[in-house]
């Protein structure tokens, strides 16, 4: 009996146990009820009093009170019997709005001794609201000129309940127009869209009207409707087009203020008013989303003006009307989904130690410039870090241990193309979202002597005018090196060579350091035309480049040489013509010839002759030929003129200023009986020479015929392409004598400078011969020879000579022929013949 009175007291001890940790396990629960929205008052929610292992009896002693967080009416107990009843009416969408879960949090307190239980009631959702369209009709102006499958969007209902009672469905009403398009989303709402199924014509039907129902999907049923007023226009038909109808965006909660979430981009074909947009929120945007968001009217820009907070809302879905300035104004949708990111609240850490600076170009790959080490204070995979570069550089990264990089070259380096490289080294984390750092490297590549200086161009031409002062600055040459500091120190000098018998270094020199190149001497240009040298460009390297660049120095004339006068025969004196004249001439009568040089070239050589006026005298019966130099008769001679008559005749040319010579020309009149019979264009002294030339003519005429028709024609077309060049490309440039006319009088000339070339007729050696450069000057129009009948008379008459009447006869179609296509290659033989005669008769 000792024995079971001592169990019977273990077993009481350890009832009384249980009892005691069953009852403080209640103290420390929760218990959960339930109760649909909108019960009636009174309605059952639990027996809380039993739920919790409170006697009845006691809830009064122990001042049995429950407290809630949300309004303290909506669930009360029935102290007598412990019962949790609902005492007011209950709406489940303005307590929890939208919430998927909805709760009220009840705190039941006893004392004596003291205890605290939680309780929590689900509110369930019934179907007791409607879709709700926000506004009885919508109105939609459509022109007609919308083309098929167009869509429209509209504004769908909006029903407060939850799940299946929140499931809405649409329906529209019969149109042989438009049916509704329905795109649902996973994640939001359905949007709606008119579809164009029959062409629109606003004259035949300008309005339509459609009935949009929206029914949910609760037990009872529920529906909405709002009418559809379409307007179809004929004017603004291109409405604006976003680039995309959703905009998905992802914020991070800690999102500063002012932010600029987003930048929509809408379009309109039309132009002028008609394609000017303005953005605005849908009207079924949320006041939340106003307080939170702005939308710039003009730009479309969406901003952040208000905070966000994740735990409060994860996601914002904002309609975007897009309406341009029209009349009627036409419009289009989009949606912006915004997420809101949790933070990862701590950035990694980047350190850069032991930069290797600068990089020469030339270094191997592989090569280490520095070493990067990372850390982040959170752990886990918000502390897992990797680290990146930016790209399209030369250089990489190289893990060598967990956290650590180097940075190495990974191609080849041009410090010309790139002289800095900007790196920015992004250390981010493995949290979601992720954190990151960046630091920025200056990475500066030194130079190595890899580039030889240039110059611009490969050849110069410089014009210098002869005369000019010992030590001139002529030109300017100057290279460029791609390199730096003393690699693209650049010194000039010259490559020397010689220049006939002396050395190009007595003409010209360069300056080392500037380029420039100065003329030692004064430049001739009857003794030297073109001065052609290099000037060698090298650089300071090791070791050095260098690049050659080469100068063409023509040497330009200058008036610096007077007419020189030649004697008139063999044995003359020059400067002094004596002639004897018949009485019986005629008027026009030449009588005497004045000729003269000049060393010049172009205008500077081109002669012109005027007969000076003795002081007191009469007036003079004869004149002389402006640029031909014949005297002849202005009359017929007659018994008054004195016997002997003393001509000054001024040669001068036509350089800036004009250098002049006089000729002095004595003329004795005579009886005819007295003057030997000569031709009236070629002096008494001068026939056995004639005699000589034409028979040179007879051999010239002879060979010429004998060549056979395709070297004439060969001839033909080789002369007539010479001819057609540019005149400072024609027969006689430098190197090359050539053929010229002297202005209106077609006088032939010939050129006074080395491998010079007089240009004559056929016939004897004659006195009308002037000497002229090549050189035309740019003023006068070579063309110009052309237009003067009397340059080609005056021509054909010199080229004819001779004294034989039918011979000449002969030869005249035959000359003109030759003249009129320019051959004039085959006088060679007899412009050296005539060169040579003159030369050696003075």
């Amino acid at each position: 009996m000792l024995f079971a009175g001592r169990g019977g007291k273990g077993a009481r001890r350890l009832l009384l146990s249980l009892l005691l940790l069953a009852a403080w396990e209640a103290g420390n629960g929760q218990i959960h009820y339930s109760v649909p929205e909108e019960a009636k008052h009174g309605t059952f929610v639990g027996r809380i009093a039993q739920d919790l292992g409170l006697e009845v009896a006691e809830l009064v002693p122990r001042l049995f009170r429950v407290v809630s967080k949300v309004r303290g009416d909506l669930l009360e107990v029935n102290l007598q019997n412990g019962i949790l009843f609902v005492n007011s009416r209950i709406d489940r969408e303005e307590l929890c709005g939208r919430s998927a879960e909805c709760s009220i949090h009840l705190e039941v307190i006893v004392d004596r001794p003291l205890q605290v239980f939680h309780v929590e009631v689900e509110v369930r959702d019934i179907n007791d609201n409607p879709p709700v369209f926000r506004a009885r009709e919508q109105r939609l102006f459509i022109p007609e000129s919308r083309l098929l499958d167009s869509r429209f969007p509209i504004e769908g209902a909006a029903d407060a309940d939850i799940g299946t009672n929140a499931l809405i469905t649409y329906t529209l009403s019969p149109s042989d127009y438009f049916s509704l398009d329905v795109q649902a989303s996973d994640e939001m709402s359905k949007s709606l869209s008119l579809e164009l199924r029959k062409s629109l014509d606003r004259e035949e039907t300008p309005e339509l009207h459609l009935l949009l129902t929206a029914t949910d999907g609760g037990k009872p049923v529920l529906e909405g409707t709002v009418q559809l007023l379409i307007t179809v226009l004929d004017v603004n038909d291109n409405a604006p087009l976003f680039a995309q109808a959703v905009y998905r965006i992802h914020l991070l909660e800690t999102t500063a203020n002012g932010t600029l979430v987003i930048t929509l981009n809408a379009s309109d074909a039309d132009e002028g008013v008609n394609g000017e947009i303005v953005f605005s929120f849908g009207s079924d945007v949320t006041l939340n989303i106003k307080k939170t968001f702005k939308i710039d009217s003009s730009l479309g820009e969406i901003r952040l003006i208000g905070g966000l907070d994740y735990e409060e809302t994860k996601s914002y879905e904002i309609q975007v009307k897009a309406v341009d300035k029209g009349s009627p104004p036409m419009s289009n949708h989009c949606k912006v989904l915004v997420k809101v990111l949790d933070v990862n609240d701590n950035a990694p850490e980047l350190l850069v130690t032991s930069l290797s600076l600068p990089v020469r170009e030339d270094s191997p790959l592989s090569t280490v410039i520095a070493f990067i080490s990372l850390s982040d204070r959170d752990s886990g995979v918000n502390g897992q870090v990797t680290c990146t570069l930016t790209p399209h550089v030369p250089f990489k990264l190289v893990s060598t241990f967990k956290n650590y990089y180097s940075l190495v070259v990974d191609s080849s380096l041009d410090r010309e193309k790139v002289s800095v490289y900007k790196l920015v080294v992004t250390a981010r984390d493995g949290g979601s979202p992720s954190l990151s750092t960046t630091a920025r490297v200056s990475v500066d590549v030194s130079d190595v002597n890899d580039n030889a200086p240039t110059f611009a161009q490969p050849e110069y031409t410089v014009f210098v005018k002869e005369n000019n002062p010992p030590g001139c600055h002529i030109f300017t040459v100057s290279a460029r090196d791609a390199d730096a500091q003393e690699n693209a120190l650049v010194s000039y000098s010259l490559v020397e060579r010689r220049v006939g018998e002396r050395a190009l270094s007595s003409y010209v020199s360069v300056h080392a350091e500037s380029g420039k190149v100065y003329a030692l001497q004064p430049l001739d240009h009857e003794e030297l035309e073109l001065l052609q040298f290099q000037v060698s460009a090298r650089d300071a390297g090791v070791p050095p480049l260098g690049s050659n660049v080469t100068l063409q120095v023509f040497v330009l004339d200058e008036n610096d040489n007077a007419p020189a006068l030649l004697p008139p025969g063999p044995g003359g004196v020059a400067g002094a013509v004596s002639q004897l004249v018949a009485r019986s001439v005629g008027a026009g009568h030449v009588v005497a010839k004045v000729r003269a040089v000049d060393a010049d070239s172009g205008y500077n050589a081109w002669l012109s002759y005027e007969l000076q006026a003795a002081a007191g005298a009469a007036r003079s019966p004869f004149r002389v030929g402006l640029y031909t130099g014949e005297i002849s008769t202005t009359r017929a001679l007659d018994e008054a003129d004195a016997p002997r008559q003393r001509l000054l005749v001024l040669v001068k040319d036509h350089g800036e200023p004009a250098l002049t010579a006089t000729a002095t020309v004595l003329l004795s009149l005579e009886d005819s009986g007295q003057v030997p019979k000569v031709s009236s264009r070629a002096s008494a002294g001068l026939a056995g020479t004639e005699t000589e030339l034409v028979d040179v003519n007879v051999y010239l005429i002879i060979a010429i015929c004998a060549v056979s028709s395709l070297f004439v024609l060969t001839l033909l077309l080789y002369t007539a392409l010479r001819c057609s060049a540019p005149p400072s490309e024609g027969a006689c440039g430098p190197g090359k004598p050539r053929l010229v006319c002297s202005s209106a009088v077609g006088s032939w000339s010939y050129s006074q400078q080395r491998r010079q070339r007089v240009c004559s007729g056929e016939g004897p050696p004659k006195t009308d011969l002037m000497a002229f450069s090549p050189s035309l000057s740019p003023g006068l129009n070579p063309s110009e020879g052309n237009e003067h009948p009397e340059t080609k008379s005056d021509l054909s008459g010199n080229l004819r000579g001779g004294s034989n009447p039918s011979f000449h006869g002969q030869m005249d179609e035959w000359i003109n022929k030759m003249w009129n296509i320019h051959i004039l290659e085959y006088y060679s033989a007899l412009q050296r013949k005539e060169i040579h005669h003159m030369l050696q008769h003075g």
